[in-house]
């Protein structure tokens, strides 16, 4: 086995490591949010820190820049905005994470 085939074989290996701590992740998210006490505030917001740098990470592993990411992101969120999207109309939630976003450049 040449040298470059151990490290694809190893990305890929961890690439499945990180789509199952992902899923965990998200499964755990989810029964927090049945709980709904103030006690599992914590862990939510862990949850949600843990999912968001395990797909960066995931995205990285896969080729894409951390701020190819972010571009998308905020790409995504400015055709929300312009397209209206339900949750943009609800709240301003896009517009204020897409404010957010462009703070931190």
């Amino acid at each position: 086995m040449k040298k470059g085939d151990f490290n694809i074989m190893s990305n890929i290996k961890i690439i499945e490591s990180l789509k199952a701590d992902l899923l965990c992740v998200i499964g755990q998210f989810f029964k927090l949010l049945t709980k709904g006490s103030n006690v599992a505030q914590n862990a939510i917001l862990n949850c949600i820190s843990g999912a968001i740098i395990l797909l960066y990470v995931i995205g990285d592993r896969l080729g894409y820049s951390f701020i190819t990411i972010d571009e998308e992101i905020k790409d995504k969120l400015k055709l929300g905005i312009i397209e209206e999207d339900e949750v943009e109309k609800d709240g301003k939630d896009l517009s204020r994470l897409y404010s957010h976003l462009k703070k931190r450049e």
